[in-house]
Order: C-alpha cells, then sequence, then structure tokens
C-alpha cells in the first residue's frame, strides 16, 4: 500500500451521432483530456473513510442516494483489494460538471478505479478497468450504453454502434474545440421519448432526420482523418439543424450555436442529450478559441472549456 493513490480520468464529448445512435447509425465520441478528474487516496488511522468533493463532504457511510452508485464501487474495491480494515481520506477534483452530457460519473468511478488501484499498487487492464466502471454507471443510469465510459477511458476518439465495443478511429485535425455550459441541466430521458414520439407521429419524415444524421456522421469520420476542417464545420451545423428538426434543442443552446457562428466559428452543434447541457463549436487557431470562449460567456455560457484536437 503506497502513502498516496491517484487516478485520473477526463471528460468525454459526443461529436456527432447523438439521438440516431439510438436507431441504430453510428455515432463518434472524443475524448476531452484538458477537462480533468482526479482522485487522491490517503491513508488515515482514526478508523474513518471520508469523502471530499463539491457534492458531498463526509463519511463515507453518510453518502446521500444521488451517490449510491460510488459507495457501491468503493466497497466493491475495497473487497477485491484487501482493504476491509483500512481507512482514508478520498478526495475528489473535477472540471466536469454535472448532468451536463460529458460524462461526469464514468470519469469519476473511472478515476476512484485507478486510484484504488494505485493505492494498493496494483496492475489494471483495459477491460478489468471498464468492467468495475460498469459498477457504478448500472446504478447511475440503469441501462448505460457504456460510450462515456469507454470514452472516457480511450486516449483516442471512439466509433460507436449501439450493441457493439467502441473502435478507435484516428483523428488527424488541426483545430480547436470550445465547448460551453449553458448552465442548465440536460433532460436526456426527456429528449430521447420526444424523438420516440416524433418518429411515432411521423415516422418518414424522422426516420429520415434519423438516417441524415448517420450519413453526417460518416463523412465526420472522414473528415476527421482528412483533416478536412472546413468540410466537418459544416457537417456539425448540419448535424445541429436535424437535432433542431428532432426538436432536441432549446432556446439556449441554438443562441449559442448561433454566437458561435458569428464569431468565426467553422461549425457548431448541441451535444448529448439536448435540452439543457452543452454545445461545442470547432475553430481553427488557438486565438480564435479564446475570442470565441469569452464571447460565449458573454451570450450567457456558464463556463467554457477549450480543447486542442491536434
Amino acid at each position: 500500500m503506497k502513502s498516496k493513490g491517484i487516478g485520473k480520468s477526463h471528460a468525454k464529448i459526443i461529436l456527432i451521432g447523438e439521438h440516431s445512435v439510438v436507431y441504430g447509425q453510428p455515432a463518434i465520441a472524443l475524448p476531452l483530456p484538458n477537462v480533468a478528474e482526479t482522485v487522491t487516496i490517503t491513508p488515515r488511522s482514526d478508523g474513518h473513510r471520508l469523502i471530499h468533493s463539491s457534492y458531498f463532504d463526509g463519511d463515507l457511510n453518510a453518502l446521500p442516494t444521488n451517490m449510491d452508485g460510488v459507495g457501491k464501487l468503493i466497497q466493491t474495491l475495497v473487497d477485491r483489494l484487501g482493504g476491509n480494515h483500512d481507512y482514508w481520506d478520498l478526495a475528489i477534483n473535477s472540471d466536469l460538471p454535472a448532468e451536463r452530457g460529458m460524462g461526469s460519473s464514468a470519469a469519476t468511478a473511472i478515476a476512484l478505479v485507478r486510484a484504488f488501484f494505485d493505492y494498493y499498487q496494483q496492475p489494471i487492464n483495459r477491460q478489468l478497468l471498464l468492467q468495475l466502471v460498469a459498477v457504478e454507471e448500472d446504478i447511475t443510469h440503469r441501462n448505460p450504453s457504456g460510450l462515456d465510459a469507454a470514452t472516457a477511458a480511450s486516449p483516442s476518439p471512439l466509433w460507436f454502434v449501439r450493441g457493439k465495443v467502441g473502435t478507435p478511429i484516428p483523428m488527424h485535425l488541426q483545430a480547436t474545440m470550445v465547448i460551453a455550459d449553458t448552465g442548465i441541466e440536460g433532460a436526456t430521458r426527456e429528449a430521447v421519448t420526444a424523438v420516440h414520439q416524433l418518429l411515432e407521429q411521423s415516422p418518414s419524415k424522422t426516420r429520415a432526420c434519423i438516417n441524415q444524421l448517420g450519413s453526417l456522421t460518416r463523412q465526420a469520420q472522414s473528415a476527421l482523418k482528412l483533416n478536412e476542417v472546413e468540410k466537418l464545420g459544416a457537417i456539425l451545423l448540419a448535424a445541429h439543424q436535424q437535432l433542431q428538426r428532432l426538436q432536441v434543442s432549446d432556446h439556449k443552446l441554438d443562441q449559442l450555436v448561433e454566437t458561435a457562428r458569428a464569431n468565426d466559428a467553422l461549425g457548431a452543434k448541441l451535444t448529448g442529450g439536448g435540452r439543457g447541457g452543452c454545445m461545442f463549436a470547432l475553430v481553427k487557431t488557438s486565438a480564435q478559441a479564446r475570442r470565441l470562449a469569452d464571447a460565449l460567456i458573454e451570450a450567457g455560457a456558464r463556463k467554457t472549456w477549450l480543447q486542442p484536437l491536434r
């Protein structure tokens, strides 16, 4: 056992394919290493196991119900690693907002697993990591796709098709992404239900939107590989328009997308479930990214993050 265990992870973002992936179309997810999370474990000798985070600060046994997945994962790790008679302080430091489609719970679970295995000086491979992370995700999300965890644990973009394992894909893009938080919790379940209802009410029009999003995702894969930044920007805008037709955007997301377009963005769209949450935009240079981030804050964004994609 070490004097300190450290585990790191990062956010993810869906580049393209949200909602259509539910209906068999592909999606592309990107890791965001600049939006990071770190879990640190240090020993105690007074019989207490304390959690320190922005959401809860106190004894492990007093975790609120919305952290049941975290509690279950910690107990699973303690049992697996023979730590039932060990006591510690566990600090969770995260740049990720919750309920914004950036994979906050998955990032926390990954950092927790890595911190415990580091603390007990045990090796871990990707397969075991994702297996353990699923302990938390199954409780927090009930029926998770695995996309969040796989991307938050990956150094590369992933190509996803429902029911299959995510596949790394090449990216040679010389651009910078600017992510903006609307400050409104995303309503993924509500948005997914709305798309399902549209499919029942207007099957041909709705299916056409879904199929078009699938086509745009395939085009985006090629643009990522070939460094076609302008083309990718146009693809992202087209995808946002399809998501508007599926009624999963909202006024705030649309406002920030329009702000991005008015400030040198090559493209922009919502990301994740929609109806709140985050959007992102694509620009060529870091200087443009900084200017755009300022403009988005002025337009009402709660927070922004910059992620070089080179």
